[in-house]
């Protein structure tokens, strides 16, 4: 299933659907060490400060001179690639 994304009320936060269950809830934020290879792997992402997921789904909040046109293309490959059925 493709990622669906979508913005949230925060415009520093985009939620993206992945279609399957995601665990959690859980939040993991930049620089803390986690298991959740996922959340790990997109908090690594420049311009990244916070992942929070629950779900089927999975919101990325930036940084204030983070830009979702750099993080949204990164964030999407890695999800696809763990979450692809």
């Amino acid at each position: 299933m493709p990622i669906t994304i979508a913005p949230t009320p925060n415009p520093n936060a985009m939620k993206f659907s992945v279609g399957q269950a995601v665990g959690g809830p859980g939040t993991v934020v930049k620089g803390a060490e986690t298991d959740v290879e996922f959340a790990a792997a997109l908090t690594a992402v420049d311009g990244v400060a916070s992942v929070f997921f629950t779900g089927d789904f999975v919101t990325i909040s930036k940084t204030a001179d983070g830009t979702w046109d750099a993080i949204t293309p990164e964030a999407t490959a890695i999800l696809e690639a763990h979450f692809s059925d």
